[in-house]
């Protein structure tokens, strides 16, 4: 398994899980566990995912979710869970 966060931020609007989800089911990444939380106004979401069987490398999807949330007016960042852990640790 190789997990990977993803954290999407920035206004809420329709579609936005549905648009990652789609994108992260095209590419054959499994979603482990997800969060999302709406706070006046603003839309937050983590997920953790599993991208062992991805169908592209970690730096293409990592660029292509960017361009998603580009599209959708949202801020899109995928991290290695390792990387995830070393920055968020006390």
């Amino acid at each position: 398994m190789k997990k990977t966060i993803i954290t999407v931020v920035g206004k809420d609007t329709v579609g936005i899980i549905a648009k990652v989800c789609t994108y992260l089911a095209q590419n054959n990444v499994n979603i482990l566990d997800i969060s999302q939380t709406i706070v006046d106004g603003f839309f937050n979401m983590m997920m953790v995912t599993d991208t062992a069987n991805a169908s592209k490398e970690f730096g293409a999807l990592s660029a292509e979710l960017k361009e998603v949330g580009d599209q959708i007016g949202v801020v899109i960042m995928c991290q290695h869970e390792e990387i995830f852990d070393m920055m968020h640790r006390i």
